[in-house]
């Protein structure tokens, strides 16, 4: 039975993105192709993390094939819980994942623009993908709030790539997320959260990590 891999973009990002596209290539060169939803839905002002959930839980539903899926940022975090939520999900990558959403988020906003964000509905945010200023609304935040990284437990091989110099999800989250999880290995690059200048070498991971695990399941 055919694999199923997909890639999830992170947060104001897009299948269009840096590492979606190097991915796809680098995955279609071996014969396979790469699903790259997005997550955007055409509504990126209300998107949460169970609405992303819904959406990629769409791709793999209707299969009992094995699920492979790569995720960055906050479609590292909804890989995450994916992979938690269905045993279909064999392995995970993550790229810098946004452990600790909230905590990493909203203390850049400062207390009086949380509390305008809080109440208005709504603020803008920069999207990458589009090349603009978006309106985000609240329900992100308390969507996400529901989600307990510390529930995320169940044991599967987990590769985590992640920079040291990450400015929007520090590296430490991944590495307490690492701590007490023996199933995950976690690599720390000398990049940023946006990781484009180690594109080769997550690529060498990811494949390394693929075929052991592979030859671990089929040994």
């Amino acid at each position: 039975m055919s694999a199923t891999y997909i890639y999830l973009h992170g947060f104001g990002s897009s299948p269009l993105s840096n590492k979606a596209t190097y991915l796809h290539s680098r995955f279609a060169s071996l014969g396979i192709n790469l699903k790259i939803p997005n997550l955007n839905a055409g509504d990126f002002s209300h998107l949460t993390l169970t609405r992303q959930l819904r959406q990629v839980e769409a791709l793999f539903a209707e299969t009992d094939a094995p699920v492979t899926i790569i995720g960055s940022s906050f479609g590292g975090l909804t890989a995450a819980w994916l992979a938690q939520q269905h045993p279909q999900v064999e392995r995970i990558v993550l790229l810098a994942p946004a452990f600790g959403f909230i905590e990493n988020w909203l203390p850049t906003l400062g207390e009086a623009e949380s509390e305008n964000w809080q109440e208005s509905g709504y603020r803008l945010v920069y999207h990458y993908g589009k090349g603009r200023h978006l309106p985000i609304h609240y329900q992100i935040i308390t969507d996400v709030a529901g989600y307990k990284d510390v529930e995320l437990q169940r044991s599967l091989p987990t590769l985590i790539l992640h920079g040291i110099h990450d400015d929007t999800i520090p590296i430490q989250a991944s590495r307490n997320y690492a701590q007490n999880r023996p199933w995950v290995k976690l690599s720390e690059l000398d990049s940023d959260h946006a990781l484009n200048n180690v594109l080769p070498d997550i690529w060498q991971s990811i494949q390394g990590f693929c075929q052991a695990t592979l030859t671990q399941i089929n040994s």
